[in-house]
């Protein structure tokens, strides 16, 4: 369905400068080795896990993490020249080693190893490009689908063949383009409607099958998509899980994305014009997201996830109660965007105490 956007978004320098497995462990081998034995030993325990027939796309699915870890870092993350200080190889690696083992841990024998493969390589491939125009398959955001272009390219780098291989070409497909998120202020009226709520805002992918239905009316009937659904929907709840982290980690990823935002704006953080955006964000906006926008798409990431969102409900509240409290009237002339982005740090720190 997607398969027109490699003439949208094209392959750009970073690919040409990591165009395959040994160029990509070649740059982790400088930057991050340690990543290298990480991937190896994730290989080696899913082959453990789930034998021999398996083996051949484990070691292609490492090939494709190798690439596409090197090609995050190097476009957006540490080892280049426009560092995003949310969406970098970090994130990745948050969702893979952390948010993917922990799903996996609850899911168990709901996962198959070609499961846990694909989902391994959207957390590697989901943010690849960020900064992507136009809207080429609405509601899919430019930067999802330029990601999911780029990891079409990648799996085929890495000996995948689309025929062959439709089942994890159309889960990275599904699952990227359902990592879109909206983050557009809903209609004051709306604001209490729970059906409306669920229509729009948030992630894309609780809404794939009205997406499906107008691109492909017979997806009910194809094993790959029905299974490849399922998966983007897990995937959703890896990428957003957030919500589910300890407090001092959900603050830590609200800072990162609140500098980021302010960088996309041309806001330094150093600047008093930057301080109400911040306020706002990490006060309305942790709101907003946490308890409006937020939402889990699938049983296994409830499973795996709830019971921490559920933890972080009145501490998150407090946090934000604080925020106001402590800046009634908002930011005083004089703060920063880092002025902000400091107090809203000591808050969580005295919060998780």
């Amino acid at each position: 369905m997607l398969t027109h956007l490699a003439l949208h978004h094209p392959a750009d320098a970073v690919e040409a400068a990591v165009p395959d497995a040994d160029a990509g462990a070649a740059l982790l081998l400088s930057r991050r080795p340690e990543l290298l034995a990480w991937l190896a030993q994730w290989k080696h325990g899913l082959v453990a896990r789930f034998g021999d027939s398996i083996r051949a796309d484990a070691s292609r699915t490492q090939a494709a993490l190798r690439v596409a870890l090197a090609r995050v870092g190097l476009r957006h993350g540490s080892w280049g020249q426009d560092f995003h200080a949310y969406h970098n190889e970090n994130h990745a690696l948050e969702l893979m080693d952390g948010r993917l083992s922990r799903l996996v841990r609850h899911a168990d024998t709901l996962l198959d190893g070609r499961d846990r493969m694909a989902l391994a390589l959207f957390c590697a491939c989901h943010d690849l490009r960020q900064r992507e125009n136009g809207d080429a398959d609405l509601p899919v955001g430019a930067n999802e689908a330029a990601s999911v272009a780029e990891s079409a390219r990648i799996l085929a780098s890495a000996g995948f063949d689309p025929r062959h291989d439709a089942w994890l070409y159309r889960t990275l497909e599904l699952a990227i383009a359902g990592s879109t998120f909206d983050a557009l202020p809903l209609p004051e009226h709306s604001r209490s409607n729970t059906a409306e709520l669920a229509a729009r805002g948030g992630p894309l992918a609780p809404r794939l099958s009205d997406w499906l239905d107008a691109r492909q009316p017979d997806w009910c009937n194809d094993p790959v998509t029905v299974h490849a659904l399922r998966l983007a929907q897990i995937a959703s709840d890896l990428d957003t899980a957030n919500v589910a982290e300890p407090l001092l980690e959900l603050a830590a990823s609200s800072i990162r994305l609140c500098e980021e935002r302010e960088m996309r704006a041309g806001r330094s953080l150093t600047s008093p014009e930057s301080a109400e955006p911040c306020f706002s964000f990490l006060t309305d906006g942790q709101e907003r997201y946490f308890f409006e926008l937020h939402r889990f798409c699938s049983d296994v990431g409830r499973l795996a996830f709830a019971d921490g969102k559920r933890d972080n409900e009145g501490p998150l509240r407090a946090l934000v109660d604080t925020m106001r409290r402590d800046l009634p009237h908002g930011p005083a002339p004089e703060q920063t965007g880092l002025d902000i982005v400091r107090h809203f740090a000591r808050r969580a720190l005295h919060h998780s105490d």
